[in-house]
């Protein structure tokens, strides 16, 4: 038996095709692993914030809610709790100073009588113009 070569017109060669997909899944897996990682350190942070302790709210709210009917301790709280708010601007600073002037008189006694109305409402400016 004898064969012959004969050359073939209508096919053609095997040619070389180049092979992408695993470079396509490795660069989805890096993707989706930045995504997942990105919506984790999200979470993270939104669930610390959310339960951090924010002092100047938190003083805020007691000075929002003084009683006046115990002018001594009304004072002292004032005193103690506005601090955290004097360094905001020179406006805070001279004002809370000068109600640190005012509330002298209610300090430092053993018995005191009720806020005059100019001191009253010195503080209640205070408070007001307070925000966090």
């Amino acid at each position: 038996m004898q064969t012959k070569d004969i050359p073939l017109h209508d096919i053609k060669p095997l040619i070389e095709i180049q092979e992408y997909s695993l470079y396509y899944f490795i660069a989805l897996v890096v993707v989706v692993t930045v995504v997942v990682f990105a919506i984790i350190y999200l979470i993270y942070n939104y669930i610390k914030n959310k339960n951090s302790f924010n002092l100047r709210a938190e003083h805020l709210k007691y000075l929002k809610k003084l009683d006046f009917s115990d002018a001594k301790q009304t004072a002292y709280d004032i005193t103690n709790y506005g601090a955290t708010f004097a360094a905001d601007s020179e406006q805070h600073q001279r004002k809370y100073e000068n109600l640190v002037e005012q509330l002298e008189s209610y300090k430092y006694k053993k018995s005191v009588e009720d806020f005059d109305v100019q001191t009253k409402q010195s503080i209640e400016n205070y408070v007001g113009m307070l925000d966090v």
